[in-house]
């Protein structure tokens, strides 16, 4: 194998393998920073050996053998605590005299509560929500510094910053590395679900650059929403998340054409939808129905996109169910930008004049001063008014106020399409 494909090979092999290794560490460290930098150095490990022994058979239990390694050597520095050297020395020991099948399954023992774990200390309400995004993506996602840097278009110190601040807050603050209990379970894993969906939606509609989505980031969402689904599955909000992630998830490949614009959803090619996420995102849903979660926020916004993704035409959307799915949603976790899309909603099914109602009444909402779909959804309704003077002012003013240069262009597109004499006049839906 030459040298870049086994380069690729450790990359692929980390991604899948790093969260697991890292939760497994900090399990026997009790130290979320010292099991990273243990894990990174069996990385470089395998950066090194790698390309002229191969890869092996089974690299997580390599790499975990090689940080367990580290592990104890580290212990010998410090001089730190000779009895945990000498058990995590017994343990090495143990695992090196069996076949690699045993040793694997030695490593495997407790991994998944051991991943839960890191899920729940990496998202720890301790850390601002910055904080723990970055670190979730670091520690569960694989990502690189760099590379979280560039989702989030910020500065690359900004980014490790962060990370280094938020293990240094988990270290000082004694997070314990559990998964919590009781009233206590249910604040923290509804700060896991809305870091995961955060992160997701950061990759479906990037809030800034030359790109609409960054698919990726919804894979490693996923990935992250499917892992606490498997971990705690009894949570239906849990299984509710995952289904709005793997409906939403599906329309990707549909949401942008050759050129990077975006296709709104109406005009999408539903044949381009991957029915396999359909099909496990509906799946997901009525697990969580069947725990009685169809009421919860994120299974309720899963029910929504479930009523696109079961209409085999765009004219055959059931929008009055929709809306009444908004009306329930705006019960439970009534905000702004809910209320923004029931206003779509409702004027699908009622027509824009209901729906802009809605619109006119949010304009003074001073957290939706500055978001560029509140002007850009009262510009779609001007226009299906035929109110196209105004509509073009609103689509300049959403044009002024998204970072997304994909977004802007078209918004200014609709604009121009107003201008006066080179607009074609519609009739009211």
């Amino acid at each position: 194998m030459a040298a870049s494909d086994t380069h690729r090979a450790i990359d692929a092999v980390w991604r899948i393998e790093s969260a697991r290794l890292i939760a497994g560490l900090t399990r026997i460290v009790r130290d979320v920073g010292l099991a990273e930098d243990l894990a990174q150095d069996a990385l470089l490990a395998a950066l090194e050996r790698w390309p002229e022994s191969g890869v092996p058979d089974n690299p997580g239990a390599w790499l975990m053998a090689t940080a367990k390694h580290r592990a104890i050597d580290t212990f010998r520095r410090a001089e730190r605590i000779e009895r945990k050297h000498e058990e995590l020395g017994h343990e090495l020991e143990s695992q090196q005299e069996r076949a690699v099948p045993d040793m694997d399954e030695a490593i495997d023992d407790d991994i998944g509560d051991d991943v839960l774990r890191l899920v729940f200390m990496s998202c720890h309400p301790v850390l601002p929500r910055e904080a723990r995004t970055a670190l979730t993506l670091r520690l569960l996602g694989g990502l690189t510094t760099d590379e979280i840097a560039r989702a989030f278009l910020v500065p690359e110190p900004t980014i490790a910053q962060r990370i280094v601040r938020a293990k240094r807050t988990l270290s000082e603050r004694k997070v314990p590395f559990e998964v919590p209990r009781g009233a206590e379970l249910a604040a923290r894993l509804s700060s896991v679900l809305e870091v995961i969906y955060l992160v997701f939606n950061e990759g479906y509609t990037a809030t800034a650059g030359d790109d609409l989505v960054r698919p990726t980031l919804c894979e490693d969402a996923l990935r992250l929403g499917r892992i606490v689904a498997e971990l705690a599955p009894e949570e239906p909000e849990v299984h509710g998340l995952v289904a709005l992630m793997e409906i939403q998830a599906s329309r990707l490949r549909a949401r942008t054409g050759p050129s990077g614009k975006a296709i709104l959803l109406l005009d999408q090619d539903r044949g381009r939808w991957d029915q396999i996420l359909i099909r496990r995102g509906l799946s997901a849903l009525e697990r969580a129905e069947k725990l009685r979660g169809a009421n919860g926020p994120y299974a309720l916004q899963a029910a929504i996109v479930a009523c696109h993704a079961r209409a085999r035409t765009a004219a055959e959307t059931d929008w009055r169910r929709i809306a009444s799915l908004y009306d329930a949603l705006a019960a439970v976790t009534p905000s702004p930008v809910v209320e923004l899309n029931r206003a779509v909603a409702v004027a699908m099914a009622f027509g824009p004049t209901e729906g802009l109602k809605i619109i006119d009444a949010l304009t003074s909402e001073p957290s939706l001063k500055g978001y560029h779909l509140l002007p850009a959804a009262r510009a779609d309704l001007l226009e299906k008014l035929g109110r196209f003077d105004e509509a073009r002012t609103e689509f300049e003013r959403a044009a002024s106020l998204t970072r997304n240069a994909r977004e802007r262009e078209q918004l200014l597109e609709r604009a121009q399409a107003h201008n006066a004499g080179n607009h074609t006049h519609q009739k009211e839906k």
